[in-house]
């Protein structure tokens, strides 16, 4: 295949090619994100009516704004206002965004350089698009970064790939599949290298889930790394010097010329010659039974 690019010097978008790559987004799905993250910071389109324009029909574009919900691209939000209408708020981004992450773009309390936001249109009046500003600061405390898989043992991430699977079952709102599970132990088996048992990974990973959850694996994953435990402080092991034999003596207390030292099994205070002629003397000195005969 013979390509011919030519880099535009205006009108074009910015777009990972995670987006126009992804494996489980439609056509209609990646056309309409595309096609949003495309719009002018001044444009205020709703989802139906940016696919309307992308010449997305109804059920398609259902099934696309679902995709990109599900996937982490998408977000909106229905509220009622003071005056009782309701309202809905949208929210697209080119990255994938948990739920938390979403809602502390819309309120103002994150503006990542990687995410666009857009583009809401509530019913009957435009609220709800998150401005654009570059006043506000992530005051977020960059990334732990995470240890490298080659150092984690096999062992270790097979028995993080247990505790993610196992919270996947129990938690209905954060099913994982087979191939985020394999992408997401090596960063749980990190946490368990930290000193974190099981129980906290699972309590960490379930405590506070948004309602509802759009994308279980950006939502594991950015906890997973966000709030990863600090790694404790590596410390020089001195070798454990082994116990002097004769430490494990002790000296008899019956007559002897020299003190003699003995290995005693228990609490006994004589060895073993002592203890047998004490034996044999108790055993001459005790009275005998006298013999009767018939």
């Amino acid at each position: 295949m013979l390509r011919h690019v030519i880099a535009p010097t205006g009108r074009f978008t910015q777009a990972p090619n995670d987006i126009i790559r992804h494996p489980r987004l439609s056509p209609d799905a990646r056309c309409l994100l595309l096609f949003l993250l495309s719009l002018p910071d001044t444009e205020r389109l709703s989802f139906s009516e940016a696919a309307a324009r992308a010449g997305i029909r109804n059920a398609a574009f259902q099934r696309a704004k679902s995709q990109l919900k599900e996937e982490g691209y998408a977000h909106e939000w229905r509220s009622q206002g003071p005056d009782g209408r309701w309202m809905t708020t949208q929210l697209v981004a080119n990255q994938p965004l948990s739920a938390e992450q979403a809602r502390a773009i819309r309120d103002g309390q994150a503006t990542p350089t990687t995410v666009k936001p857009a583009v809401g249109e509530p019913s009957p009046r435009p609220v709800g698009r998150h401005p654009k500003t570059n006043t506000v600061k992530n005051t977020s405390p960059p990334p732990v970064p995470p240890t490298p898989r080659e150092l984690i043992p096999d062992d270790l991430v097979e028995h993080a790939a247990l505790v993610l699977a196992s919270v996947s079952h129990t938690e209905r709102k954060l099913r994982l599949t087979g191939r985020e599970l394999k992408e997401l132990a090596p960063l749980a088996a990190d946490w368990l290298l930290r000193g974190a048992t099981g129980r906290d990974l699972r309590e960490e990973l379930r405590n506070g889930l948004p309602d509802p959850v759009h994308h279980a694996a950006s939502l594991i994953r950015d906890r997973l790394t966000r709030k990863l435990p600090e790694a404790p402080p590596i410390r020089a092991r001195r070798p454990t010097p082994p116990r002097p034999r004769v430490a494990q003596m002790r000296e008899c207390q019956g007559d002897h010329t020299q003190p003699l030292l003995f290995r005693p099994m228990g609490d006994e205070a004589l060895c073993g010659g002592c203890r047998t002629e004490r034996a044999a003397e108790a055993a001459l000195s005790a009275p005998r039974m006298p013999v009767h005969s018939l």
